[in-house]
Order: C-alpha cells, then sequence, then structure tokens
C-alpha cells in the first residue's frame, strides 16, 4: 500500500530532486509483486502537491536551494523551506484515511511511506499497519539523498541509520552551475 501525493515536477517531468518519482515506482512494483503472489497491492493517488505547498512555491524552493551559498546540502533542506514559503510543511493527512474507508481497507500489511503524519492518520483512523517499508537505497537518484537524508534527520520512518548534523553537512545535491539548462 502507498498513499502518494502529487508530486508534477518527479512524477511527471522526472525531476531527480525529490524521492516522489522513485517511491510512486517501488510503490506500482510492489503492488503487482503482491498481486502475482495472490494478494493486493494499492496505490492511492492524491491530487495535491506533497507538502501542500503548490507546485510554483515548491519550484521557487528548489531553484533557491540549488542556487544558495554552499550548495544543495541535507542540513539547509527544511531552513531554505520556511525562507522561502515561509513554513517547513503544510501537509494535513487526518482526512487521508477517509478514502481507504472507502474503499474497504481495514488492515495494510506493507505500509511503503517514510511519512509518519500519513501512518498515524492511518492508525489513528482505525486501519492497522502490520508492517511499515523503507524504499531500498539504491533506488534514491543521487540528487535526492538531500531530500531522505534531511528527512530522516527529522525523524521521519527509517529502517536504516539516522544521520548526524555533521552528516547533513556532507550531503550535497548537485549545485545550479551543474544542471544542464
Amino acid at each position: 500500500m502507498r498513499v502518494h501525493d502529487e508530486c508534477n515536477g518527479s512524477d511527471v517531468f522526472g525531476s531527480d530532486i525529490c524521492t516522489c518519482k522513485p517511491y510512486l515506482i517501488y510503490s506500482i512494483e510492489e503492488c503487482a509483486r503482491e498481486a502475482q503472489n495472490g494478494g493486493v497491492g494499492v496505490v492511492v493517488y492524491f491530487r495535491k502537491e506533497g507538502r501542500a505547498l503548490g507546485e510554483v512555491t515548491k519550484y521557487l524552493v528548489y531553484n533557491a536551494r540549488k542556487r544558495q551559498e554552499g550548495g544543495d546540502t541535507a542540513a539547509n533542506y527544511f531552513k531554505r523551506t520556511e525562507f522561502v514559503a515561509g513554513v517547513k510543511d503544510m501537509r494535513f493527512q487526518a482526512l487521508m484515511p477517509d478514502i481507504l474507508h472507502w474503499l474497504g481497507v481495514s488492515r495494510i500489511d506493507r505500509f511503503i511511506s517514510m511519512s509518519n503524519m500519513k501512518y498515524e492518520a492511518i492508525v489513528n483512523s482505525g486501519i492497522e499497519i502490520v508492517e511499515r517499508v523503507s524504499i531500498p537505497s539504491e533506488r534514491m537518484p543521487a540528487d535526492s539523498k538531500v531530500e531522505i537524508e534531511a528527512k530522516i534527520a527529522d525523524g521521519y520512518f527509517t529502517t536504516g541509520n539516522v544521520p548526524t548534523s555533521e552528516m547533513l553537512e556532507n550531503v550535497k545535491g548537485r549545485n545550479w552551475d551543474e544542471i544542464a539548462h
């Protein structure tokens, strides 16, 4: 099961600055694998940009991250969003489980998400989650490591190690000059 928030930059245009498209593709593959084993796999695709900042604001954040002094680092991931958008995140997941209840979902064996907000909203709505699944690290494009490491350090779910502040300084994405325009 994956509850996926729309990301035009990654899902549609193939940007590798975020983890969205790799999560979506991995989830579709896992759903197909589960179906081939006699089970059921579901991807719910929500038509709202992931952090609920809006597409234009998100692109302004991405642009600022790539142009900031010192480069795009995991240590500054949330700071840059707060500077441009005024908030770290605008997600509201409390109503998200309604679609799962409408679909008749009462138990999720494998939940593919690092979002604690989604997990808590689902569990608090009465749906059991048996296992949380991280995306394999080899599925992540190098540039998206900035996002995923910053989120893990901020408390998002992981089955791996949590990076220290010093480690976050060393997680860098491509800079503006390294991107083909």
